[in-house]
């Protein structure tokens, strides 16, 4: 599906949309656009998504803070907080013409604060509000409008349960569905605990494709290789990776040709970090600071000799005023391959 966008001032060459065959987790404080230019080093046909944004920061605060990106970071999704149909409308007509290839609505966050926004996972208690959002948001737009959610919610965790919000949220127009495969604890776990303590359970994410064939499902939770990946897309439409791909960036270089089957030449980590050198470059140029920058990279050499020094140099130096890019190439020369 080619896609078109109607802000003259941010269109860049239509589109082919990548399926969701692998993607990266939106995650809060960590899925900047810095961390998203880095990662699309590492694959072109991975779909990134940015952190959850909410839709009174866009209205009332700096839209270009939250939703500016580079062109290379395309397949973008968006990720949209809220509960409000008119507000999650305007905010998903904004994202379209920035020129976004998706909005997604957070209805999985178990924080407090999201919580006391009235929306996030404490969403999956009320189905038909999801799906009237949705149906707003898609009419706003001609961008898919997508939902990640949980399995359930409290004492709310049955299958039927579940099957229900689906299919709810379906009739809205969301044809594509990211579930996280636990349950969420409203009170008593922290986020954190959330995505450690309640059992994963892929069985039911995947009993879900089963039920609802004609709709896309992608699951998210605890995925931490290719290998598992693959073994995971026998049954579903595509995967979803969180931390593993922040901690361990490097497992991104051989998602175009393993998960995509795409011809590709595999990047050593040094080319990484080369091609890194003009963005940061250009970057420091414009005010950011260069430790905004390079705490994405701290895990390229995960598991390589000198991996330890490498996160040392750039999280010592990295900080300092008027740090530069010859921190990050002083950083590689303590790096042993």
């Amino acid at each position: 599906m080619t896609l078109k966008y109607s802000n003259s001032s941010m269109q860049h060459k239509p589109f082919l949309f990548s399926a969701h065959k692998l993607c990266v987790a939106p995650m809060l404080d960590w899925s900047d656009r810095h961390c998203r230019y880095f990662h699309r080093l590492l694959s072109s046909h991975t779909v990134l998504y940015t952190e959850m944004v909410t839709t009174g920061a866009l209205l009332f605060g700096d839209a270009e803070r939250h939703l500016g990106f580079t062109q290379q970071e395309h397949p973008l999704a968006l990720q949209l907080g809220g509960s409000s149909a008119q507000d999650l409308s305007t905010c998903s007509k904004i994202a379209q013409d920035y020129g976004y290839d998706e909005v997604n609505l957070n209805v999985g966050c178990p924080s407090d604060r999201v919580q006391n926004g009235r929306f996030g996972a404490c969403l999956m208690a009320q189905p038909d509000l999801v799906a009237e959002c949705v149906a707003a948001m898609q009419e706003a737009v001609t961008i898919p409008v997508t939902v990640k959610s949980r399995i359930g919610i409290d004492d709310q965790d049955s299958y039927a349960e579940l099957a229900n919000f689906i299919a709810t949220v379906a009739a809205g127009g969301c044809r594509r569905f990211i579930i996280h495969a636990r349950k969420a604890w409203l009170s008593g776990l922290s986020p954190k605990q959330n995505r450690e303590v309640p059992p994963l359970r892929y069985d039911v994410v995947l009993q879900i494709k089963q039920d609802f064939p004609e709709l896309e499902i992608i699951i998210n939770g605890g995925i931490t290789s290719l290998e598992q990946s693959i073994d995971l897309l026998q049954g579903i439409d595509g995967v979803m990776i969180g931390r593993e791909a922040y901690h361990n960036p490097y497992i991104l270089a051989e998602v175009d040709h393993r998960i995509y089957q795409q011809p590709s030449e595999l990047k050593t980590r040094h080319q990484v970090v080369a091609e890194m050198l003009p963005y940061i470059q250009q970057q420091l140029e414009v005010g950011v600071r260069l430790h905004s920058i390079t705490r994405h990279m701290l895990g390229l050499f995960h598991g390589i000799k000198g991996a330890r020094a490498w996160r040392r140099h750039l999280s010592e130096q990295g900080p300092k005023a008027g740090a530069d890019e010859n921190v990050v190439l002083q950083a590689l020369e303590l790096v042993q391959l």
